[in-house]
This record gives structure tokens, C-alpha cells and sequence, in this order.
């Protein structure tokens, strides 16, 4: 991610760049290919084919071929390009569907074979494409270039496991014909806030491969970690890879958290990436987002000279690259370590929130930009960026950077990544510049997934399976020649909320699976119907790998249809059930109940609309496809007086003009799965129990969470507020209707600052009768701890609360 207050982050590198002719002729292929048939079947038709990302073109024929234990993979003598696509299909056929196929190399083809070559004559002429041909003699598969061959491959590996059965499988008789629509096609890792495993990262590159996705862009610098090893400058990774976490050594949290790969490991990583067409690009964030190499030379890069620790602050840091000559000299020298590990076209620079108090409080860098005749300090950015791109274009490469790096002028040989929407792409094309679209709103994969209650760590916008799907790179403002600009598309994984390998298994799969179609698929093959039905077999391969996918867009929410006042007086529940993508005319999401505590079936009773159970009662749901394969895990939920009276944390609304914030964990870098979260306003500490019914009760029970406040805001953090304390460590004030409101109580906050404490509050309320909104603030100093709520409990008159804690103190 970037800013807190927007959230963003990453770059990347890529594949042969392409003459602008070649460029129009991509913009004219995907205008005419939007005019085709779509290729997904509807009512009365055979059902879609279990592909993602949908091919350009598919047609059906009649008639089958079985591929059995016996069936042979057959590749021309000599053709390697055929032999490593045919050993790479094996082995994963091995392990998703136990189906062992041998592999033969020979002049003349087996009959009755699956028949894979590399050949100048392959009916498709565009690059990264091929051909596949299933009939009752075999399989064909052709292209002109290896890295089409693969792409082919993974997807008659699609066709081989079209469900979960091992063992023998029949492919219907087909032809296929297809090539992807953007020729940038990435996936963003930031591993500089959270460190991944090589084993990790090489996950990722399996998961891309079998997306067809082909740039694998590496955050490797930030503020809160240095992550490459650079044998010139040691202290890079010996200082700048290591941090000192908030709460270190509490609750599992490390007391040293970092690591950083070695220029072995990053050749194995290249190496293993170029075997499956993925290009590395590499970013080192520069001018900003610098601290952790200040930190390790700030005699050499730094501005003031000034040591810094490596940042535990999430968002924008102030420390700046200087701008002198020495600093720019050992960038050259990184630069050139960089360019021997990553053969990439493009290198990333980042350019990216560098607020620049630093240079203008300088003056050294005030008397550089006087001599050189730059007026402003975005200016002097501009200035910054263009030296760097001139030396990686002096040895032959090229310069990626975010938006941000069209404030105060664009360097000629620059491309740009569009991270703040759209607009600075198109800016950025317009201008002639190459430009890639990784917008915030649409594929930042750090955001959540749902506003569900059982939703990890993310930013709290909320980015759906659909939203994700909906996106188009290209804007219809564009002219052709300016849309030929527009290498592609990418996906980012921010890792401030992603602290384990599963937290970024949960964030990308199955988004992946709708970002590959924007990536890949032609405008008219894409339809999100027939990709909802797809998917549900691709769920299976996940399953088969042990993926452990988000299932947020199927998960049923149950919810309470009508109010809680009208339920607690009629004893009577009207219970309300959907999800992300509901609707059973389309043969997908059909959600099925039960409330006698089993587990829900295909067989239980199907929902067809809100329907009533008296009090007290539990449902369980969960939704299945057409075929009865589960699509989410069950969900339940309890409904009583006590439940209805309590609400979670992702039930509370903001307090005017608040920001809904982040989801965050106990402590910033605990991995475990399991980690209590907390919505957290990092502005203001302020929630809303919104129309609580108060006639009758008589007390408050208030989970709670005492958090880090590790966020850098920069020149936002004049927008955090403060309130006013009563007691010497602050309490939480509960206020009548609004947050200007009467104060029905206040219960203190216990002493000490300890980080990853949980809180049980409670104390009594004064009676009250009616609605009302109860305005809930932490009033603790705003420079110390930041304090979240988990859930709200009222509690009735008739269960008198324990004398010690009525007064307002806290539960141990």
C-alpha cells in the first residue's frame, strides 16, 4: 500500500517493448474482438468451459477425447520450448488429479496423444498466443513463441481438472484460439513492510503462471525495511532489513522482525520466473520512502546526516534521498548490482508520496536547485527521477515510477504506473508517455474483501470479487494512438495488513482469478455470470493445491430483516440470508439453511426469502453451485436476547466526519490466522452504536483493544483529534445521541501502555427509554496507544452487573 489515509504502493518491468504501429495494431484487435459472439453458453447450451482467464476465441464441436494413465504427452525430437511446457503440465496433473502421463520425444507423433510443438506455422500469429485442437483423435496444442506453448498448456491443464475427481478425464472436441489483451499483465508484492520466504514468493509465480500473468513486480525498499542484499553497501541489509517492532516480544510478536534475500536467492527467484515467462521488474522507492537506507548510510544519502531508526510507521515517513552528487553516485552503484541480478526491461523507481520538508528546510538542496534553476521541490523531484532514468537508460533500460512523478514535469524516457485511479495514466498517455493501471480503488488486493465480521487484517475499503472484475484498463477518452500507450494492467499486494503467507493467500485468491480476465481476456469473452460458474472449479484446484482461498464473495450473511426492538418484543426473528453474488437464475450461489443446528446440504431447505423463527434460534448457511460443489464455508449465527443486544465492531458506524480506517491486528507483525481485529479510526477514536433501544438497560460491555500507533501521517497528522480526559489515563466516554451529548458514563482505561492488551469495560447506565445513538470516544492522549472497540454488549436491568464493575472499572 502507499498513504494510510489512501492506501497504495509498488511498481514493475516488463516484456519487449513493441513499435507504436505494433501498438495500434493491439487497440484494433481488441476493438474488433469486442464485436465477436461472446463465447460462453447460456440456457440450453452445453456449459461453459472450466477456463480462467476466458480464451479469445473457443468453438464447440461434437464429440470427445479421454485422456487416461495410458495417454502419452508428445513432443517433437529437439523441441524444447515443447518439452519444458509438457514437463511443467505433467507434474502439476500429477498433483491436482493423481494422473501420471508420460512424456515422449520423437519425430513422428503417437496417435492418440496429447501433441504439443513449437512451429513457425501455428494458425495464431500474435505473441504469447497458440492454438488448441481437442478431437476424437487427440490434442493439439501449437504456438509461435515457448512462452505461447505454456500459456496453452495451463490451459489444457484447466480442461484436465475440471472438477475434483482423480484419475481419467474426457475433454469435449474443441478448437480454441487465443493471445491476451495487454502485454503487461503483473502482480505487485511488496515484501519491504513484511518479509515472504522464497518458497513464498515462487508460490506466487506458480499462481501467476496459471493465470497467464507475465510481470512479477518486487517492492524490495521502504521505510521499514531494506530487502535486496547490495554486496557494495552491507549495511543495507545488516542495518536496513531489520526493525524493531511496536510490543516486540508480547503476545509472539518478535522482538526483531526482518530478513532480506540474498543475490543467490534473487537469481534462483529470476531464474525460476523466466522458466515460466514471468519478468522480474525490481522497485527501489526513491526519493521518498527512504528511511531504512538512511538508516543504514546517513552520511551518504541522508539530508540532515541524521541516523534514523528503520521506521515502524506504516504510510508516509519524511526521510528523502539527498540530492547532491554522492547520493546519486551510490544509487548508480545500486543500480548497477540491481541491473546485473534483474534482466528486466524496466526498472522501478518508485517517485511515490515524497513530502518534502526535508529539501526545503536544506539548504544545501535550496543552494542546488538556485545553481541548477529549479523553482519548486516537485520540480527538483522531477530533476531527481530524470538522472536516475538517464543512467538505467545509458545501459539500455528503462524507468517505471508512480503517478506522482508527473508533479512538476514527466522525464522523457519515464513510463508510468497509475496508482490515485486512473487520471494519471491517462495524463501520462496523452502525453505519449507508456503507462501501466494499478489503480487503488480496483486492484489494490490489501483492501477487504467484505465488511464480514470474520474478515481478516485490510484496509477498510471494501474491494469485491466483482468490483475487481469490472474494471477496465483502457479509458474511453483515449484516442487509439494514445490507448496504444497502455501496456497493461496490474495487481498490487501491499503487505502492511499481510503479515503471513496466508493473510496474502486470503487477499489474492480468487481476485487473482477476476484480475486475470481484465488482464488477459478480450472485452467481449468477459461476462460475470459465466465467470462465477467457472470458478467454482477453479475453487476445487485450490483446493487441491491447499490454497486457502477467501471465500467472502459466496459466504452467506445472516441478518436480522426488520428491527432489533420489534424482535425482543415479539419474540419473533425474521431472518434475511445473501451474499456478494446471489442469484439463482444464473445456476450459481444457491444458498441453502438449516436451523436445527446441522450442517447445511444441498438437500436442506433451499432460501427463497426472509422467513420467521422464534426466539431463541440458530442459523446455519452456506452456498453451493448447480452441481451441489460448496462454495463458502457454513456460516452461523445465534439469535438472542444477548446477541441482538450485541454489536461487533464492523457494525459501528463512524462518528461524523470520521474516516472508517483500517482493520488491524493486536500487533502489527503477528501472523497466526487467528488474530483478533479491530476497525480502528486512526483520526479520531470515536464509534456509533447506532438507534439502541435503552429502555431497560441497565449497563455497558465494551471490548476493547489497546493498539500501536505505528502510522506515519506526515502533514495529515495535524487531522488526528483529541478529547478531553476526566481520569489520569483516559476512559471511554459513552454520550446520548451524539458525540456533543450528555455523558451516561465514562470507564476508565487502565494504566500502563502495554500494546496488544485486550480490555473488558463495563459500567452502569442511568436509565433511559427509547432509540438513541450512543456515541462512543476514547479520550486517552492521542500520542500514545491507539484504542479500538471489538464489540458492544448492552445488558438489560435484570442481570444487575458485578458491584466492583458497575462503577466503571475494568475486568481484568
Amino acid at each position: 500500500m502507499k498513504s494510510v489515509s489512501t492506501g497504495r504502493s509498488s511498481a514493475q518491468g516488463g516484456p519487449v517493448r513493441r513499435s507504436t504501429a505494433g501498438r495500434l495494431g493491439l487497440v484494433i484487435g481488441w476493438a474488433m474482438a469486442m464485436l465477436a459472439t461472446p463465447v460462453l453458453t447460456r440456457a440450453g447450451q452445453a456449459p461453459p468451459l472450466p477456463l480462467i482467464p476466458m480464451p479469445a476465441q473457443v468453438e464447440r464441436h461434437d464429440g470427445r477425447f479421454e485422456i487416461t494413465g495410458d495417454t502419452v504427452l508428445s513432443v517433437p525430437t529437439g523441441d524444447t520450448a515443447a518439452l519444458a511446457a509438457v514437463q511443467d503440465l505433467a507434474a502439476r496433473l500429477q498433483h491436482t488429479r493423481s494422473l501420471k502421463l508420460g512424456v515422449r520425444q520423437e519425430s513422428t507423433a503417437s496417435p492418440h496423444a496429447i501433441r504439443v510443438a513449437l512451429t513457425s506455422d501455428a494458425p495464431v500469429t500474435e505473441p504469447e498466443g497458440y492454438a488448441l485442437t481437442v478431437d476424437g483423435d487427440g490434442i493439439s496444442l501449437t504456438a509461435r513463441d515457448s512462452a505461447g506453448l505454456f500459456y496453452g498448456a495451463m490451459t489444457l491443464w484447466q480442461l484436465l481438472t475440471p472438477d475434483d475427481r482423480h484419475g481419467a478425464v474426457a475433454v469435449p472436441a474443441m478448437s480454441v484460439r487465443d493471445w491476451p489483451r495487454f502485454r503487461w499483465r503483473g502482480l505487485m508484492l511488496d515484501s519491504a513492510r513484511h518479509f515472504q520466504s522464497v518458497d513464498t514468493v515462487k508460490h506466487l509465480l506458480d499462481a501467476m503462471a496459471e493465470h497467464k500473468l507475465n510481470v512479477f513486480h518486487w517492492h524490495l525498499t521502504d521505510d521499514q525495511g531494506w530487502r535486496l542484499q547490495i554486496t557494495r553497501y552491507p549495511e543495507l541489509t545488516t542495518t536496513g532489513a531489520w526493525r524493531t517492532p511496536p510490543g516486540a516480544g508480547a503476545h509472539g510478536e518478535p522482538a526483531r522482525y526482518g530478513g532480506f534475500y540474498t543475490q543467490a536467492q534473487v537469481r534462483d527467484i529470476v531464474a525460476y520466473a523466466s522458466a515460466r515467462h514471468i519478468t522480474v521488474v525490481p522497485e527501489l522507492d526513491m526519493p521518498g520512502h527512504a528511511q531504512a537506507a538512511v538508516a543504514a548510510y546517513p552520511d551518504r544519502v541522508g539530508v540532515t546526516g541524521a541516523r534514523p531508526p528503520v521506521s515502524v510507521d506504516w504510510g508516509v515517513n519524511p526521510y528523502l534521498y539527498a540530492t547532491h552528487a554522492g547520493s546519486l553516485a551510490f544509487i548508480d552503484n545500486v543500480l548497477d548490482e540491481v541491473m546485473t541480478l534483474f534482466p528486466s526491461t524496466y526498472i522501478h523507481v518508485g517517485g511515490d508520496e515524497a513530502i518534502k520538508d526535508q529539501w526545503k528546510a536544506s539548504p544545501a538542496v535550496q543552494a542546488q536547485m538556485k545553481q541548477l534553476g529549479i523553482k519548486t521541490e516537485d520540480a527538483m523531484q522531477s530533476w531527481f527521477i530524470d538522472q536516475v532514468g538517464k543512467y538505467l537508460e545509458k545501459h539500455g533500460r528503462r524507468l517505471i515510477g508512480w503517478d506522482e512523478i508527473l508533479e512538476g514535469g514527466l522525464p522523457a524516457s519515464a513510463s508510468v504506473m497509475s496508482w490515485r485511479g486512473t487520471q494519471g495514466a491517462i495524463d501520462a498517455a496523452r502525453l505519449g508517455h507508456d503507462v501501466v493501471l494499478a489503480p487503488g480503488g480496483s486492484l489494490y488486493f490489501d483492501h477487504l474483501q467484505s465488511l464480514r465480521a470474520d474478515e481478516p487484517n485490510g484496509r477498510y475499503d471494501v474491494l469485491p470479487l466483482k468490483t475487481v472484475y469490472a474494471f477496465d484498463p483502457i479509458d474511453r477518452s483515449l484516442t487509439a494512438a494514445q490507448a496504444g500507450h497502455v501496456l497493461g494492467t496490474e495487481a498490487t499486494l501491499w503487505s502492511e495488513f499481510l503479515p503471513s503467507a496466508w493473510h496474502i493467500d486470503h487477499a489474492l485468491f480468487p481476485r487473482i482469478d477476476a484480475f486475470s480476465e481484465v488482464a488477459w481476456s478480450m472485452p467481449a469473452q468477459r461476462d460475470w455470470p459465466g465467470f462465477l460458474t467457472r470458478l467454482a472449479p477453479q475453487l476445487q484446484r485450490y483446493r487441491a493445491l491447499g490454497i486457502p482461498y477467501a471465500d467472502s464473495a459466496f459466504a452467506v450473511d445472516i441478518t436480522l430483516d426488520g428491527s432489533v426492538d420489534a424482535t425482543l418484543s415479539s419474540g419473533k426473528a425474521r431472518i434475511a440470508l445473501g451474499n456478494q453474488v446471489d442469484d439463482g437464475s444464473a445456476g450459481y450461489g444457491q444458498i441453502h439453511y438449516s436451523t436445527d443446528g446441522s450442517e447445511p446440504t444441498p438437500a436442506s431447505a433451499r432460501y427463497a426469502g426472509p422467513f420467521d423463527l422464534g426466539l431463541p434460534a440458530t442459523v446455519r448457511a452456506r452456498a453451493f453451485a448447480a452441481d451441489g460443489t460448496a462454495l463458502a464455508a457454513t456460516r452461523s449465527r445465534r439469535f438472542d436476547d444477548e446477541s441482538l443486544r450485541t454489536l461487533s465492531s464492523i457494525e459501528l458506524r463512524p462518528c461524523p466526519d470520521g474516516d472508517s480506517g483500517l482493520r488491524l491486528p493486536l500487533l502489527p507483525d503477528l501472523a497466526a490466522p487467528d488474530t483478533p481485529v479491530y476497525n480502528a479510526d486512526i483520526f479520531r477514536a470515536c464509534k456509533i452504536y447506532p438507534a439502541a433501544r435503552l429502555d431497560g438497560i441497565g449497563a455497558i460491555r465494551v471490548d476493547a483493544a489497546r493498539l500501536p500507533r505505528n502510522f506515519g501521517l506526515a502533514h495529515d497528522q495535524v487531522k488526528v483529534i483529541g478529547y478531553p480526559r476526566a481520569t489520569p489515563f483516559g476512559e471511554l466516554e459513552v454520550r446520548l445521541d451524539s458525540c456533543d451529548g450528555a455523558v451516561l458514563t465514562r470507564l476508565p482505561l487502565p494504566a500502563g501502555d502495554a500494546l496488544g492488551t485486550r480490555l473488558n469495560l463495563r459500567g452502569d447506565l442511568p436509565a433511559q427509554s427509547g432509540q438513541h445513538d450512543l456515541c462512543m470516544r476514547f479520550t486517552a492522549p492521542s500520542n500514545g496507544p491507539l484504542y479500538a472497540i471489538g464489540t458492544v454488549q448492552l445488558i438489560p436491568t435484570a442481570k444487575p452487573a458485578v458491584s466492583h464493575l458497575s462503577s466503571g472499572k475494568t475486568e481484568p
